[in-house]
């Protein structure tokens, strides 16, 4: 069966369940049959919620992009349980491929690799290449490794709109359009993987993560990567590259600059919309949260620790959707270590609206 439409996903809580055990849950075992079956299933992994269906099956992966209302021309990631899975299925694997896996996996890595014809090809959206990780989470481990299949997975998200780093994130975009939704708690990553691009002549960081560019120099020796201010792409070779992501409801705006003059002016153009009478959110960090007044002033974690900011950076978003903000100014960081993953994700989110001082 594959029915897109339904009355209601059945949620199960996972996060009290000890991780020797959930091999054996009946929910995991449930969830896994319905993927085998064709059906969608929501699940954790250590970056976000993904949005699941067998990557085999034409029809089922067909369905994830009518379930997220996502371009056909996005291409997938496809998940394995163990790098033991990918090294079995691709047999022409480079020298490079086998040492980054070696190092970052199970972990936040997505190598792109020469399609060897073992997928539907909606997963592709008609590329030569796939793009293939092994996620690092007890939940996603869990149902990987009961499917026995590999698992094409998206965030579980409405296409375009922040990433679920909860369950009730996805809750909201995807109850009425999947069978189950796997409740593992809070991810701890908080932005998705890093997608490295192995099939060009020089290894290509086509959407940065925590996996950083200076962690891949470090393996590799030499590594391009896509720029903020790159040219949008007519065929995107990874998800995240051509179409606005990751966008909350209200119109964002990016203030870039010195940092003193930068809350200067947010808090200036906030007065001035909210004077109009508009809900206007801002967003910073915990160091600044009491220097402003909005509707709303939300802090994505402490400037001092990026990864703390990745982590809470949706979650951010989230709760301007929640409180109906209207407008949303955010303050902007350095491009160095998972900083330069948050503001690739701002800089989609906003559509590429960024005011300088």
């Amino acid at each position: 069966m594959n029915r897109l439409k339904q009355q209601e996903a059945t949620y199960v809580d996972l996060r009290q369940i000890p991780t020797e055990q959930l091999l054996s849950s009946p929910a995991v075992k449930a969830a896994a049959e319905a993927l085998r079956d064709g059906e969608r299933v929501v699940f954790p992994t250590e970056t976000v919620y993904g949005l699941g269906a067998d990557a085999r099956s034409e029809d089922a992966v067909r369905a994830i992009y009518i379930a997220k209302g996502r371009p056909s021309d996005n291409p997938l990631i496809v998940h394995f349980a163990a790098q033991e899975q990918v090294e079995r299925m691709f047999r022409h694997l480079s020298s490079p491929a086998r040492q980054l896996m070696n190092r970052f996996w199970p972990g936040p890595l997505t190598l792109i690799l020469p399609n060897e014809g073992h997928f539907a090809s909606s997963v592709t959206a008609g590329l030569p290449t796939v793009a293939v990780r092994v996620p690092r989470h007890p939940v996603a481990t869990a149902l990987l490794q009961t499917a026995g299949i590999p698992i094409a997975a998206p965030s579980a998200n409405r296409s375009g709109r922040p990433s679920p780093t909860l369950a009730e994130h996805a809750w909201r975009d995807l109850s009425d359009r999947v069978s189950y939704i796997l409740d593992g708690g809070a991810t701890n990553m908080g932005l998705e993987s890093t997608v490295l691009d192995l099939s060009l002549e020089k290894p290509t960081i086509l959407r940065p993560g925590s996996i950083t560019y200076e962690m891949l120099v470090q393996q590799l020796g030499e590594v391009d990567q896509v720029m903020l201010d790159s040219p949008t792409p007519d065929t995107p070779r990874a998800p995240g590259m051509k179409y606005r992501h990751y966008a909350p409801k209200a119109d964002l705006w990016l203030i870039m600059g010195d940092e003193e003059k930068t809350r200067l002016q947010i808090q200036e153009q906030v007065s001035k919309e909210m004077a109009k009478g508009k809900r206007v959110g801002i967003l910073t960090t915990e160091e600044y949260k009491d220097q402003y007044q909005a509707t709303m002033v939300v802090a994505c974690g402490f400037r001092k620790h990026p990864q703390s900011v990745a982590q809470h950076l949706y979650q951010s978003l989230h709760q301007f959707d929640q409180a109906e903000i209207e407008l949303i100014y955010s303050e902007t960081f350095p491009l160095k270590d998972s900083f330069v993953a948050v503001m690739n994700r701002l800089v989609k989110a906003a559509g590429g609206k960024i005011i300088e001082v």
